[in-house]
């Protein structure tokens, strides 16, 4: 089994959301007391998030890839950035690693491609929704459109990532906005949702929604496993799925 690194910490609950989802995607995988070799560093999301803020990407990418260098010193064969609005400075990333950084928006592009899904909804942090690191890795690898909701909405998603689910709280008003804006999004001819943020899928499930969801955190960390296994990204076989996260919903 190969090792793979984890960088987390933006946040600290999408970093233990990865962690169970690949474990339990080894155990599904190879049965009995098995579990996955996994290297963690987990940084302050509080500094990155001041970055973000003030546009200081190339300033935001440097500790993260000095943290990726230090997993694959540590014995990495791969790293996995467990957070979607950071891979707008993947590209530095995968630059200064010797070994693979495996991209968030990769097997949920294998997926949508192989659902025959042509346009879909982004949902994410500001920075995810409305810069074009996901949008543009979309369409020229997999053909796929993306559009994002209305400004309002935008606002509305990134808030909740940042106030509430980032910090470990799931309210039932949570999930009801992101139900709401993913139904009134349906009529406007997208296909399916991409859950572009690592926390969004611990609120909303298939079932609270008619159009088909597309877990990027799921299928990321599935990547994970098969690279941990196989030694190459397999293609998903669904669109990811999680646990039932809305045990704490509040």
């Amino acid at each position: 089994m190969r090792y793979i690194g984890l960088l987390g910490g933006k946040s600290w609950v999408s970093t233990v959301e990865y962690y169970g989802l690949i474990n339990r995607g080894i155990a599904a995988r190879m049965g009995g007391q098995h579990a996955a070799k996994l290297l963690v560093h987990s940084l302050d999301l509080a500094e990155i998030a001041a970055l973000q803020r003030a546009d200081s990407w190339t300033e935001a990418a440097a500790p993260l890839t000095n943290a990726a260098l230090g997993l694959e010193r540590a014995g990495a064969d791969a790293v996995v950035l467990c957070t979607s609005t950071m891979h707008r400075v993947a590209p530095a990333i995968e630059e200064a690693l010797g070994v693979p950084l495996l991209h968030i928006v990769d097997p949920a592009g294998r997926a949508l491609q192989t659902a025959g899904v042509r346009r879909a909804v982004l949902l994410g942090t500001l920075h995810t929704m409305e810069q074009p690191f996901w949008r543009d890795r979309l369409a020229e690898r997999f053909g796929v459109e993306l559009c994002v909701p209305d400004e309002a909405e935008r606002e509305r998603v990134h808030r909740v990532i940042y106030d509430a689910l980032g910090q470990d709280e799931f309210f039932a008003s949570s999930r009801a906005a992101y139900i709401s804006i993913i139904e009134r999004v349906a009529k406007s001819g997208v296909e399916a949702v991409i859950l572009g943020c690592t926390e969004i899928g611990l609120v909303v499930r298939q079932t609270d929604v008619t159009l088909p969801l597309f877990d990027a955190t799921a299928l990321h960390a599935d990547a994970a496993v098969a690279f941990a296994l196989d030694g190459a990204l397999r293609l998903p076989s669904t669109t990811g799925t999680r646990g039932d996260a809305l045990t704490n919903a509040k």
